[in-house]
């Protein structure tokens, strides 16, 4: 009887979690509406990194992407930085940290991180996940990461702080990743190079003034010494890959006029179960 009564507890969890007919609609038109954009030639070129977007933590599709700018560069120590993770079961590192990547995240949403020591309390026990809650700025953001042990250089760094997200990657000119992943506002078209005044006491306010155009991004990491090697088709998110790593193995020419993505807010994806890393209880 115990275990009848389990298996429709479950069976009803799993229920209440399906999409509803309006919401499997929404997502049918979300992937028709893909197929379309892929069929056209400007996104069928193989270099180009939409085909592998794929969904398992991140907002969008940026797992699939930077998985396969890891399948042509290669890995090295396995190591990510991660700055605005929110409770960690929708940003760009939590993918690689189930593989067995470490790292450290920053973030200063108190509320957000109390549910990340209760979602990821296995890495953090076992010291491959190291979380610091702070208000990131300019002024102190290489003091955080020197008390944090991060290292020069190191594989992937992920940046999405909505407001003052430009000026702490200019503050952070002696670090060398080997791939960035930076939230762009693409509402500001691909020659236009734009980023809100710094203001280290502001945060997001909910609107389109915020963070900085692609082409600012762009022209910071020519000074930087990386090349921008593509965006994600919903227009958020934007890829930066070290120059001595490029190569041959990506789109050129490495311009916002070249990879820029509308603004496709409509794409935000919530296809399959709600995110979950572990279902296991932290020990007392």
């Amino acid at each position: 009887m115990f275990a009848i009564s389990g298996y429709v507890k479950q069976a009803f969890r799993k229920l209440l979690a399906l999409p509803s007919n309006v919401d499997r609609l929404m997502l049918i038109q979300q992937h028709q509406y893909i197929d379309s954009l892929l069929a056209q030639p400007r996104y069928a070129d193989p270099k180009r990194l939409f085909r592998y977007e794929q969904q398992v933590f991140s907002q969008n599709g940026e797992d699939g992407a930077l998985a396969e700018i890891f399948r042509r560069i290669g890995t090295t120590d396995k190591y990510f930085l991660e700055i605005g993770v929110g409770d960690g079961l929708e940003n760009n590192t939590t993918f690689f940290l189930a593989q067995g990547w470490k790292g450290v995240w920053l973030d200063g949403d108190e509320a957000g991180l109390k549910k990340v020591q209760s979602h990821f309390w296995r890495p953090i026990s076992k010291g491959d996940l190291v979380v610091r809650q702070a208000m990131v700025t300019a002024e102190n953001i290489q003091g955080l990461l020197k008390e944090l042990k991060v290292p020069v250089e190191f594989d992937l760094f992920s940046l999405d702080i909505d407001r003052n997200t430009w000026y702490i990657w200019n503050a952070l000119r002696h670090l060398r990743p080997r791939v960035v992943v930076v939230e762009y506002n693409s509402s500001f078209p691909a020659e236009m190079d734009w980023k809100v005044e710094y203001d280290p006491h502001r945060g997001y306010n909910c609107t389109s003034y915020m963070g900085a155009s692609l082409k600012a991004y762009e022209n910071l990491t020519r000074e930087l010494g990386y090349s921008l090697v593509g965006c994600e088709l919903g227009g958020i998110n934007a890829f930066f890959v070290r120059n001595d790593l490029v190569g041959d193995k990506f789109c050129a020419p490495f311009t916002a006029e070249n990879h820029y993505e509308p603004p496709r807010y409509f794409l935000l994806r919530r296809d399959g179960h709600p995110r979950c890393y572990t279902d296991l209880p932290k020990p007392e």
